[in-house]
């Protein structure tokens, strides 16, 4: 079999028919991308790619490994010359489907904990224009550090600090060499915050207030959305796709077929990246703040409302959720009936949020990801106040009553919640007769662990006195008594609790939704 290399667009070799292939020659590095993994190449590299394939952009992007070790992906990347094939699957209106593409936008990828000089390098090629990043959640975040030329320096902002400092001395400060940087980390204002710290560390390492107003004046640091979910590497079938392919590919990644990544930045900066003329779901604004909000309410929030529900009625698989009638009719009744509409947008209109959740019933029923409920209950404490409960906040200030299925989910929670052990660092909860973990902080573990002790299920009063002891905790609802801020919300939920803890999660649904 045929390694997978670029001598495959010059020997002759047959590609499949149904494989879309990019660019065969190798672009301009214009882009550097702090981070190899499977993320970043099945989001952000497969965008390029395609304004590439398009003609909208002549660019290579080359990757650089954020954190030394692990040269292992590195290393096969380099051998393969940068190429990669990536499968995007999952359901479109309604029908199975699969996207088969060749990457060929990625030339290299650079470890600076081994080759210092060629990652200096970059930052003096004046093909240069963007930087992306996905250094995880912990990146961007403040490291006190000492300026140092002879590694690389140990946090992601200190890294783009010093690198910067290596372009504006290589130009001389010549503005038209600033860089746009994308990051796609998971935290709210990611640029705004970069940015922050990379001038503080600019300013703590005296580099001169030239330097500090190249920054404010020459670079753009965008906020960015992103929404895509990538299930990496196909362990068990690759060895069968590659005998498909006809070559051998050691570094394949496979996504969902949706995908949505909305930058917040100058309106200019769509000239230069026209995803969307390409046609993909790239939304430029100058406010990234309403498209999280659809996102968190309506896609996170369908999650965290049903899932702990569901796995107590006996699922464990978001697809296998989706195909219960049931818990359909349960998700499209919440999303369309109350938390469509207590989302108030100017920039978003009804139609928007409807599409945006038509959407999301595909993406739980991929059948090419088996999402497990418990890995999504992770921490639903805080996912619920971010996710559900203030769109219960906005529906009761807006109608003056409580979403009934909403109102449903929190009690659920509590029934998951249920648990008197704590082992491994998990509280122990039981459905039927199997454990199952509850994983959240330890405060929130402990909390349960000592309300939950001693409360007899069968008794309405004690049901009700939990609820309210729940409600009553401003630690977890970020300073709100529930029990006096939302009506007759506990007294709701109580009875929603008594009844699943007593009849079980189907039986108390029905009741809903009758």
């Amino acid at each position: 079999m045929e390694k997978l290399n670029r001598q495959l667009f010059t020997n002759g070799f047959k590609f499949n028919d149904d494989l879309k292939i990019g660019k065969a020659a190798v672009l301009p590095e214009k882009v550097i991308q702090f981070g190899e993994g499977n993320f970043l190449r099945a989001f952000v590299d497969y965008m390029f790619d395609e304004i590439n394939a398009q003609g909208l952009f002549e660019g290579g992007i080359t990757l650089i490994q954020p954190i030394p070790g692990g040269d292992f992906l590195r290393n096969i990347l380099n051998e393969q010359e940068g190429l990669y094939t990536l499968i995007a699957r999952g359901r479109e209106d309604g029908k199975k489907v699969a996207a088969k593409r060749l990457i060929s936008c990625v030339n290299r990828c650079i470890n600076p904990y081994v080759d210092l000089d060629t990652y200096n390098a970059c930052a003096k090629n004046p093909e240069l224009r963007f930087v992306v990043s996905n250094t995880t959640e912990a990146g961007i975040s403040w490291k006190d550090e000492e300026f140092i030329t002879d590694q690389p320096q140990d946090s992601f902002p200190a890294k783009v600090a010093n690198f910067l400092y290596l372009r504006f001395k290589a130009f001389d400060g010549d503005k038209s060499k600033g860089l746009v940087f994308i990051p796609c980390e998971l935290i709210d204002d990611n640029g705004k915050t970069l940015k922050k710290y990379v001038l503080k560390h600019a300013e703590n390492w005296k580099l001169g207030d030239d330097f500090i107003d190249w920054i404010e004046t020459a670079c753009v640091f965008t906020s960015t959305l992103v929404d895509r979910i990538v299930t990496g590497y196909p362990r068990n079938e690759a060895k069968e796709l590659c005998e498909e392919f006809g070559y051998e590919d050691n570094a394949i990644d496979t996504s969902e077929i949706f995908h949505t990544w909305v930058i917040e930045g100058p309106a200019e900066l769509e000239e230069e990246l026209p995803f969307p003329k390409a046609g993909l779901k790239v939304i430029f604004t100058p406010d990234v703040k309403p498209y999280k909000k659809r996102k968190v309410r309506i896609l996170n929030g369908a999650h965290t409302c049903s899932v702990l529900g569901a796995y107590l009625a006996g699922y464990d698989i978001v697809r296998d959720v989706m195909n219960d009638d049931l818990f359909y009719k349960y998700l499209e009744d919440a999303l369309n009936n109350e938390i469509i509409p207590a989302i108030t947008s100017e920039e978003l209109t009804h139609d928007d949020l409807k599409g945006f959740a038509d959407a999301v019933f595909d993406r739980f029923k991929n059948p090419f990801i088996d999402h497990k409920l418990l890995d999504i209950s992770l921490n639903s404490t805080s996912k619920f106040e971010a996710r559900v409960l203030h769109t219960i906040q906005e529906y009761y200030a807006q109608k003056g009553e409580l979403p009934k299925i909403l109102t449903f989910s929190f009690a659920a929670y509590l029934a998951f919640y249920k648990g008197t052990e704590i082992k491994d660092g998990a509280l122990i909860g039981h459905r039927g007769n199997d454990e199952y973990p509850i994983k959240d902080s330890p405060e929130v573990l402990e909390f349960y662990k000592a309300a939950w002790t001693g409360v007899d299920t069968a008794d309405k009063a004690a049901v009700a006195e939990l609820v309210k002891k729940v409600c009553a905790n401003k630690d977890f609802w970020l300073g709100s008594d529930l029990n006096t801020e939302l009506g007759n919300f506990p007294e709701v939920v109580a009875d929603h609790l008594y009844n699943i803890l007593n009849g079980g999660v189907v039986a108390e649904i029905k009741k809903v939704l009758a």
